[in-house]
């Protein structure tokens, strides 16, 4: 990408960043807590894109590092007395060891085994999570209670609106940002080439398998940094978020927006986040409503939204 396209990049994703932290000025009270939910679960959606957008590796086990670092952050607070920025760091580096984990055992593996394997692991994880259900609360979870951090003296709590928000938005931002850094950097390109064509990529000189490993591993430190988050910002902790559903949406988020493009991740959460509240406000079988408009979208732009825009409009997208 030219130096003049990177600036055009870069300054439209500050205007988008600019853009959601001034709506929580105007937006009303559902939506001010609707908009900072969908920016987390649009940051596990980045993280999803990372390595199936970038990559071309489609996972069906990425609720495992969601949960992991849900789990990670919650069970750390509740049994351990872990404060809120302690808990976080626990999250994080349960993401990130899960995440290592995961991608050794898939290292060779790719296609249709990929995703079966990590299918397969994902269900392992949260069968064991149902399992123990003295110390994760099983199915019912468990709720959290005044969560918050103390900067500089003062009592940030995490279920005062405006902090959710913004907490929110600085963990959506950086997510964003280290998707569009990752992606043009030299390590970016390696893994657009490993997509296009893994053969040629080995021949050039790169070890693939370390290259599948470091996408497996960035991914899943992306999307347990949302797990983390979630648990923060909404005080609970349940096995639903380690289900296969919770695989299943950020494939769809990010199909939707355009996989391979990094503000496709938060149109795609943002616009079937809305699409599905409108819906299961009209009929009790939303999920078909939902399903039909999903068809017919790929079929007008099986780039995703974002996608479309770029290949129609602005190829300088990234």
């Amino acid at each position: 990408m030219s130096g003049e396209r990177r600036g055009l990049a870069l300054g439209l994703h500050l205007g988008v960043l600019a853009l959601l932290a001034a709506l929580q000025l105007v937006l009303p009270a559902f939506h001010h807590g609707m908009v900072a939910r969908v920016m987390v679960l649009a940051a596990y959606a980045v993280g999803y894109n990372l390595l199936l957008g970038y990559t071309g590796l489609m996972s069906l086990g990425h609720a495992m590092f969601f949960a992991a670092g849900m789990y990670g952050t919650g069970l750390t607070i509740q049994h351990w007395g872990f404060g809120a920025g302690a808990g976080f760091l626990a999250g994080i580096v349960s993401g990130l060891a899960v995440a290592a984990a995961v991608g050794l055992v898939t290292l060779r593996t790719a296609g249709p085994a990929f995703l079966i394997v990590t299918m397969m692991l994902a269900q392992a994880f949260n069968l064991a999570a149902l399992y123990f259900n003295d110390v994760t609360g099983g199915d019912q979870g468990f709720i959290l209670s005044g969560l918050g951090l103390d900067l500089f003296g003062v009592r940030l709590a995490f279920a005062h609106p405006a902090v959710k928000y913004n907490a929110a938005f600085v963990v959506f931002a950086g997510c964003l940002l280290s998707s569009l850094w990752l992606t043009g950097s030299p390590a970016g390109r390696v893994l657009l080439a490993l997509k296009e064509n893994e053969e040629r990529t080995r021949l050039l000189g790169y070890n693939t398998l370390r290259c599948r490993l470091f996408a497996v591993v960035v991914s899943g430190l992306l999307s347990a940094v949302a797990g983390s988050t979630y648990t923060l910002l909404f005080s609970y902790v349940g096995s639903t978020f380690g289900s296969i559903l919770y695989s299943i949406y950020p494939l769809l988020w990010t199909l939707l927006g355009g996989a391979g493009t990094t503000l496709g991740p938060l149109v795609g959460t943002l616009v079937m986040t809305y699409f599905v509240d409108i819906a299961s406000a009209i009929t009790t079988g939303y999920l078909i409503v939902v399903g039909a408009a999903l068809i017919v979208m790929v079929l007008w732009a099986p780039a995703g939204i974002v996608g479309g825009i770029r290949k129609r409009w602005a190829r300088w997208l990234p």
